[in-house]
This record gives structure tokens, C-alpha cells and sequence, in this order.
């Protein structure tokens, strides 16, 4: 019941935060449904430091996607499909700012590959 009733505490504090910042929308909630249920996932379902590591790294990795421009045909160059295979070409285009939105989800999906429990989750017996 604590960390439920400080999670509620914090879901206020940030919404007295961004109500005046943003604009305060009734389907706020299914904008960042999908990634809260990342965060909790990766971080390990009954885990509060796991759930505030994860925020930290999908929001650091997060943005730092978004700021940079670089694509797979800038990185490897001629090595790239080229001209042989026009199917190709579009995806070996796509920059990092533009896939950045699945990044999360991505990485969501390694952490359970490797660690299925979470980063912080204890597996229950």
C-alpha cells in the first residue's frame, strides 16, 4: 500500500507540474499507458528503485536517439545495398530520430530475453 500511495503522490505532484506547462487532455493517460507499462516491466513488476532505474535509461536513450541523425548508409557507407536492391534502400535509410519511438520497446524485449524477472524484479517461488 506504500508504494502504491507514493506512486499516487507522484502521479500528482507530476500533474500539478505539467497541467500549466501542457495541455491537460482527458486521454492523457493512453499517451503514456504503453510506456509505463515498459518502464514497469524492464525495471521489475513490485520494484520501485527498478522502475526508477528504467524510467532513467529509457528516457536517457530515449532522447539521446531523438537528437542524433545518423542512419545505417551513413554509418557502413559502400557496404550499403546501393543500387542493387531498391527494397532495401528505404530502410537503410531510416535515422536513428526516426525509429527512436520503438527503442523502448526494443529494448524492453532484450532485458526479457536476458533477464526475464526485470532489472530489478526477484523471481518468486
Amino acid at each position: 500500500m506504500m508504494v502504491f500511495g507514493i506512486g499516487t503522490a507522484l502521479a500528482a505532484l507530476a500533474g500539478v507540474i505539467a497541467g500549466p506547462a501542457l495541455q491537460t487532455q482527458s486521454n492523457m493517460a493512453e499517451l503514456l499507458g504503453p510506456i509505463l507499462f515498459v518502464v514497469v516491466v524492464i525495471g521489475g513488476l513490485g520494484s520501485l528503485r527498478g522502475a526508477f532505474i528504467a524510467s532513467l535509461l529509457i528516457g536517457l536513450v530515449q532522447t539521446f536517439a531523438v537528437s542524433m541523425n545518423g542512419s545505417l548508409a551513413s554509418i557502413f557507407g559502400p557496404l550499403g545495398p546501393g543500387n542493387t536492391q531498391p527494397l532495401l534502400a528505404d530502410i537503410w535509410n531510416v535515422t536513428i530520430a526516426q525509429i527512436a519511438p520503438i527503442i523502448p520497446y526494443v529494448l524492453m524485449v532484450v532485458i526479457l530475453l536476458f533477464r526475464p524477472m526485470g532489472l530489478l524484479g526477484t523471481r518468486e517461488s
